[in-house]
């Protein structure tokens, strides 16, 4: 073997490598929802692109495996590259680009040089054994009662749940969805040893626990459609029948188990009707959802442009007081980020996907005879890699988890890892590259992982000063000046120049000695958050407290009116406008000025009441009981008969 092959040989188990890392590291680490658990994952796929660069320039043999989905992918990539040069809001386009274009990265790293069936096997085999682990911990946290995944803490609203290392319950249930037909298509199709198949037989069992354990609805109903479609086709294959059934009953049996521990345990009803209760707050968000993508139908608002315009479209709902981050459907979610155009490239992959699954079947699914059907371990894959994505889809309809990246990267590699399998319909789909078009594609490979590189660096480095900034030992000036240099690795990042603004301000009206800069300072900084982010009302909003701290009462109006425009429906936007007019009142010398400032300031203490009432709404349901003790002085003051109602 000469030193090219061997060269050769080694990057390739260097791309299995890479790309089982990536799969094994991104749903331990929470999803790699986290900035700092992607980033490592950027840098993953930054060495995968390396190593197959180095195939590309020694092994003169390296083909491309370019079914018609490929090109849908490369047509999305370029398309999200235009909508984020457009977008508003550049840092949060350019972070959605950036997942983009690792999953594209990955998707033909993975059909190009991972096709070959021992090296799918592989990466099968992890993917069902890492299911199989994250499942066992679900299942401890759901027995234990345990709210706890690694060092965090889950909400209250997840509580008695399963998750595994998934903060989230329905984030974990997508995930182990798209591994369990798989499991049990290796389990009952595939042909390997007889420990082997045990061994898969058990970790999808264990698997579909996991599943049931996360309490997720949407879950459950992905879970038992893809099923009836598995057993189904079983059932009507020789040779599958009676395992089949037996792994049907014994699915049954560990779901009756499930439901009577949930059923008879009154901490489990009330654990089941907080995640029923929690997860109908997505149905709210669908209204707002749809008439951001009519007002913007064609292209969308932006690429996870979604948050920032929100605030617009907020009804005077108590219920959708938090601020989300996504649409809980990842179709109206792509319909709002990305309008039409991008729904229609994104559908036209799936069809695509199919549509070749479709005419490569009869080519992976080998014949039966008289006695009974041949085991093949490309039908198990086939079969259960697309009852994966089909379960994907259907959940997708009731969450965003085709935005947490873990699942994303899994989809996009059960998709690619059939996309390998078109090879056995035809040959045409091979791609030999000579010169002219290899010198094309590693320009493409060294432009994608150049700047999926440079991007790495630099968030790295952003990342570092931003923890350095949230270090509770750090004192306050340390942690502005940790802001003011994780600002100049970033400058577009709307969010650290409004933290910095917001330290400088707390300081100065808590009189801490230890502040840099006086309050007007803050109002450069959130100056500089506006320009970022012009969707954001929370720097024009802090402004004008600036403003107001400064006595400039009549300067900070404005600024108060724009918070308000921006998010009309938003109660403690509301609260701090009526704050601000108490604080015109309090400075108004004649009293007619007065009353009228104090009067406004019940109205919108009021509106902020209705939409969320009580002591959980501490500015307004403080405020309000001063301001109707003012007026009420105003009032019954002699010579105040005009104010008398």
């Amino acid at each position: 073997m000469t030193d090219p092959d061997r060269v050769d040989k080694a990057c390739a188990k260097a791309v299995l490598g890479l790309v089982l890392a990536i799969l094994i590291f991104s749903p331990l680490a929470t999803g790699a929802v986290r900035p700092q658990d992607f980033v490592v994952v950027q840098w993953l796929t930054v060495a995968l692109v390396a190593v197959w660069c180095v195939r590309f320039v020694l092994n003169p043999k390296h083909r491309l495996l370019w079914a018609p989905v490929c090109w849908g992918v490369l047509l999305f990539i370029a398309y999200g590259a235009v909508r984020y040069a457009q977008a508003d809001v550049e840092y949060a386009a350019r972070r959605e680009f950036l997942r983009l274009l690792v999953y594209g990265v990955l998707f033909y790293a993975i059909v190009t040089n991972l096709h070959k069936q021992n090296t799918t096997q592989i990466v099968a085999g992890t993917l069902i054994v890492v299911a199989a682990v994250i499942s066992m911990y679900a299942i401890t946290q759901f027995l234990s009662e345990s709210n706890r995944v690694w060092h965090f803490i889950r909400p209250e609203a997840y509580a008695k749940r399963g998750s595994g290392t998934f903060i989230c319950p329905n984030n974990l249930a997508g995930y182990l969805e798209m591994i369990l037909p798989l499991g049990l298509a290796y389990t009952l199709t595939g042909r390997f040893e007889h420990v082997t198949k045990v061994l898969a037989g058990y970790c999808s069992l264990v698997i579909f626990a996991g599943i049931a354990v996360t309490v997720s609805r949407a879950g459950w109903l992905a879970t038992v459609l893809t099923m009836m479609v598995l057993f189904f086709w079983l059932l009507r294959q020789r040779g599958y029948r009676m395992q089949a059934v037996a792994v049907l009953v014994v699915m049954v049996a560990i779901g009756t188990v499930f439901g009577l521990k949930a059923t008879f345990s009154k901490d489990r009803n009330d654990s089941l009707k907080m995640a029923i209760e929690a997860e109908d707050y997505r149905f709210r968000l669908w209204g707002p959802a749809w008439q951001i993508w009519q007002d913007h139908f064609w292209w969308g608002v932006g690429p996870a442009h979604f948050e920032h315009r929100f605030g617009l479209y907020r009804p005077a709902d108590d219920q959708l007081q938090k601020h989300p981050e996504r649409v809980h459907n990842d179709y109206l979610n792509t319909l709002v980020d990305w309008g039409l155009a991008g729904g229609a490239l994104i559908a036209a992959i799936w069809i695509a996907f199919y549509w070749e699954v479709f005419r490569t079947w009869r080519y992976v699914q080998r014949a039966p005879n008289d006695l009974t059907t041949k085991r093949s371990n490309k039908t198990s894959l086939v079969m259960g890699a697309c009852l994966g994505l089909l379960a994907i889809l259907i959940h997708s309809a009731f969450d965003f988890n085709m935005h947490i990246p873990a699942n994303a990267i899994l989809a996009v590699t059960l998709m690619a890892l059939v996309t390998g399998h078109f090879r056995f319909a035809t040959e045409r789909y091979w791609i030999t590259l000579h010169w002219p078009l290899r010198i094309a594609v590693l320009l493409a490979l060294f432009a994608a992982g150049g700047y999926l590189g440079a991007q790495a660096w630099r968030q790295t480095r952003e990342l570092y000063w931003l923890g350095r900034a949230r270090d509770p030992k750090a004192s306050s000036a340390d942690q502005v000046r940790a802001l003011e240099n994780a600002m100049a690795v970033e400058p577009g990042n709307p969010q650290t120049p409004y933290d910095i603004g917001e330290r400088l301000r707390l300081y100065n009206w808590q009189g801490e000695p230890t502040y840099l800069e006086p309050v007007e300072t803050a109002l450069l900084y959130y100056e500089r958050g506006m320009q970022l982010n012009r969707h954001d009302p929370y720097n024009p909003l802090r402004y004008g407290m600036c403003l107001d701290w400064l006595k400039r009462h009549d300067q900070a109006a404005p600024f108060f009116e724009q918070a308000k425009a921006l998010d009309p429906n938003n109660y403690y936007i509301l609260a701090n406008v009526g704050w601000h007019h108490v604080q015109a009142a309090e400075a108004a010398e004649e009293p007619a000025l007065k009353h009228a400032a104090y009067e406004k300031a019940r109205i919108i203490f009021h509106q902020s009441l209705q939409m969320r009432p009580g002591a959980s709404n501490p500015i307004a349901h403080h405020y309000y009981q001063i301001v109707l003790r003012k007026l009420a002085e105003l009032e019954s003051a002699p010579g105040q008969d005009a104010y008398r109602h």
